[in-house]
């Protein structure tokens, strides 16, 4: 039989004793009036106290639940404010190509991609990811078709670069594309070409590689379930209480709906739908935004976002920049859209109440999404609506301030704010002058913005701790290099980054984000107090004991509620997702 519904509404009736108290922990909960607690109680998923054990004696009936935290450090749980799953974990469950190199060589990518023709015969695609641009340069190699054809001539290959900026494939894939001189570029991106015969060379540019996934058969439903469970499971098991899941088609949203309503969604998502065929075809665009979109909602699923490529990526030099790129004359990049589309577009999801999430890695693409965002203000008035500027690689000194004015979310990704070899060998390709200023999280705090991170995986590793001991040190977590890139901040400042402004960016500051009487109950329980050692090489080795989602563990490493009605969907230790549990 169905369990009934327990849903509340204004006059439901509440309980005079609370269902769940711990105690004897050492609570941060990010209360300017009451910073830290030692106990908090919770009826009906939230907070009923926070504060003193001996202030909570009243609230203890007879079938409250007392456990006491034996002195663990807990804090609000972790908001991820851009990711995709799907694109990092469909690989896997789809049987597809994937490398398994961070930073291939062309001898590691050509054999991987012989291997798995070995392994997988017949005429069928070899799909798959990744490659990096700057293998090809140091090893004096032109990345492109002709490359492939010598690898692979017969079958389809179509390989994504690792900033998913550039997708690679071959004269069989063009062939089934039909791509060859006479298609015109999309305006949301572009063919890199013979500059004599004007023929693709076989690298697709930000959103052309739609034109590419247009000609494949769509993700099984069956795949698409699988990579957001296993992304949820391992969010969840790293304290993720909230997430935003960007570039999503019918498709996907029906795979999350299918988890939440199977009681996997254990955490809280706002999916954003693909306001163009970025990177796969969206077949039902208007429709959700007309509306449809509204079927999905749930307490833990939203779809009120749609997501924009604004500009590209550093390797292809598709990030669009106000001044030309290093050693160019005219060359700033490309806006995929122009400022008159953004800026109506902008203006029309404002009046609509719906985010607009912003790909802008260039500084001149965030000058566009802002100067969209003041027009939106000045003619729908404030909506509400906190618009959300991604990535922002390089930012304007000019523009800091704007993002309080406008109130417009900065949100930073990780992929190279520390120093990698990735980072030093694909980021090195906006100069060193630019560099000075990536990722800017200190300019936007000190003039007053909201600042968050996105872990943009799997562009970068999808470990929120990474993220959070790299934005205290913006140096390289596993040696003593002494450099960093960009300034770093406080850990009081990262982790209000990571909590109560990621609610903010949300719209849901008033809901969670922080522990205070009223709030949901979403909070972690680590094994370690983040405050007592040094950052560096100790905050991304945090192991997450508990996660609670409106006052119920989701997460419970050590299975200390399994014994009880509050056993959590998920239990023992994270899911192994390569790459990023070391």
């Amino acid at each position: 039989m169905t369990a009934p519904d327990r849903f509340r509404s204004s006059n439901s009736p509440t309980g005079r004793f609370a269902e769940l108290l711990l105690h004897n922990g050492r609570f941060y909960t990010l209360d300017p009036a009451q910073p830290w607690a030692e106990a908090v109680a919770i009826r009906d998923g939230r907070l009923l106290a926070v504060g003193r054990r001996e202030e909570m004696e009243h609230l203890i009936g007879p079938d409250t639940l007392v456990r006491d935290l034996e002195g663990a450090f807990c804090m609000p749980g972790l908001h991820d404010m851009h990711t995709h799953p799907d694109l990092a974990l469909n690989p896997r469950y789809a049987d597809d190509l994937d490398v398994g190199i961070e930073d291939p060589t062309p001898e590691q990518l050509a054999k991987a991609i012989r291997d798995y023709a070995d392994s997988h015969p017949g005429d069928g695609w070899v799909y798959g990811q990744y490659w990096v641009r700057y293998t090809f340069r140091e090893a004096g190699l032109k990345p492109g078709r002709e490359w492939l054809d010598s690898i692979l001539p017969d079958r389809p290959v179509a390989l994504l670069d690792r900033m998913w900026g550039t997708m690679m494939v071959n004269s069989r894939a063009l062939e089934l594309a039909g791509i060859d001189a006479s298609t015109a570029d999309p305006r949301n991106g572009y063919l890199e070409r013979d500059e004599l015969t004007g023929e693709p060379n076989g690298l697709l540019i930000d959103g052309a590689y739609a034109l590419i996934h247009a000609a494949m058969p769509p993700t099984p439903a069956k795949v698409l379930r699988q990579s957001y469970r296993e992304g949820v499971h391992f969010q969840s098991s790293r304290g993720v209480t909230a997430a935003k899941y960007l570039h999503v088609c019918e498709n996907r949203l029906d795979a999350l709906k299918y988890l939440d309503d199977a009681g996997q969604l254990t955490l809280r998502v706002e999916a954003a739908i693909s306001w163009q065929d970025d990177i796969f075809p969206v077949r039902r665009r208007w429709e959700l935004l007309a509306g449809e979109r509204h079927y999905y909602r749930s307490a833990r699923l939203s779809a009120n976002a749609v997501k924009f490529h604004f500009d590209g990526t550093v390797e292809p030099r598709s990030s669009f920049l106000i001044t030309p790129w290093p050693g160019e004359d005219a060359w700033r990049g490309k806006l995929n859209l122009t400022p008159e589309h953004i800026t109506d577009m902008v203006v029309d999801m404002d009046r609509r109440g719906i985010r607009v999430i912003a790909h802008c890695t260039g500084d001149a693409a965030s000058d566009v999404f802002l100067d969209a965002v003041a027009e939106a203000r000045r003619r729908n008035g404030f909506s509400g609506v906190r618009h959300q500027c991604a990535h922002s690689t390089i930012l304007h000194p000019g523009n800091l301030k704007r993002f309080r004015e406008l109130e417009v979310i900065a949100e930073f990704s990780p992929a190279a704010w520390y120093p990698t070899p990735f980072a030093s060998g694909a980021r090195s390709g906006y100069g060193m002058d630019r560099l000075k200023r990536i990722y800017d999280f200190k300019g936007v705090l000190a003039a007053g913005g909201i600042a968050v991170f996105g872990t943009d995986w799997p562009v970068a590793s999808i470990d929120p701790w990474l993220a959070l001991e790299t934005l205290v040190t913006r140096q390289n977590p596993w040696n003593d290099d002494p450099a960093c890139f960009g300034e770093p901040i406080s850990l009081e400042q990262a982790i209000r980054v990571a909590t109560l402004n990621g609610a903010y960016a949300m719209g849901l500051e008033k809901l969670t984000g922080s522990l205070e009487t009223g709030k949901s109950a979403d909070f972690i329980v680590l094994d370690r107090n983040l405050f007592e050692q040094p950052a560096r090489n100790y905050i991304h080795r945090t192991e997450v004991q508990l996660t609670f989602v409106e006052g119920r563990p989701v997460y419970d490493r050590l299975g200390q509620f399994s014994d009880t009605a509050l056993a959590a969907v998920w239990q023992g230790e994270p899911p192994r997702i390569e790459g990023v549990n070391a």
